[in-house]
Formats: structure tokens, sequence, C-alpha cells
């Protein structure tokens, strides 16, 4: 049943005691996020199923897996692309509809029909969708 971020958020904040990670994903299923929260410190994991075009970030030369997917950063830390294989999983994720803003751990994410945008407390973030990646 799909669920709006926002809920998600109020939820979660409300039994942080008992879960520390918890997941969403955007209604075409294409975007997929985990954040996890500790005292004090949260992060923020999003992976980019299928996409077109450059990545965000040119390959790295010890980059021998699938690039351009996967995306990380911390509550005050600047975003890192990760060299690794994606996970083709879509199942399990709860639904961040379109047009919804989150607040959770030290992230704010905004799904749309154009892609994914989420920032750090210190305003490092990155947009997502299946056409571009940007990083800033």
């Amino acid at each position: 049943m799909p669920r709006l971020l926002v809920s998600i958020a109020i939820v979660l904040c409300a039994s942080l005691a008992h879960a520390d990670v918890w997941t969403f994903e955007t209604p075409s299923e294409n975007i997929q996020c985990a954040v996890g929260q500790d005292a004090g410190a949260s992060d923020l994991s999003c992976t980019i199923i299928e996409r077109s075009g450059a990545p965000a970030l040119p390959r790295p030369a010890d980059c021998q897996s699938d690039w351009g997917h996967e995306f990380f950063m911390t509550d005050k830390g600047a975003v890192r692309m990760l060299c690794q294989p994606v996970n083709q999983n879509r199942d399990g994720y709860d639904r961040a509809e379109y047009g919804v803003t989150g607040t959770f751990g030290g992230f704010i994410c905004h799904s749309s029909k154009k892609g994914l945008e989420c920032r750090n407390e210190v305003g490092h973030g990155f947009f997502l969708s299946r056409a571009k990646q940007r990083i800033f």
C-alpha cells in the first residue's frame, strides 16, 4: 500500500528508538533510498536502478563494477558515488509519491515527476532521474 513520505517520516521519527533504518522509493520504483540514523548522525544511500546519459562524475580508474547508480552522503558530508553492483530488487520499499517532501535524519528529500532531490544539513546533495544525475 503506497504511503506518503511525510507520513513515513512522522511515524519513523516518533519511533526512532525502535528503528534506525528506513527505506523509500519513487513511484516509478527506479530510485530507492535507505536512511540510517544513529546517535547524533545519519546517512542516506540512494540507488538509481536504470539510468541513461553520462554519470554525474567520471568513473574512477580503479572502478571495475557498476558506476553512476549509487549515491551516498552523511548528514554533514559531501556526496560520494559508489562503485558497486546495482541491486535490481524493486520490492520492500515505502512509496514517496510525487510532490511529497520529507524530512528525516539530517536530510530533506523531494519526490517529483522530474526526479528525486535530496539535501543534507549543510546543503550537499543530489538530483536523480533516469535521464540526469547531478551532485551539488
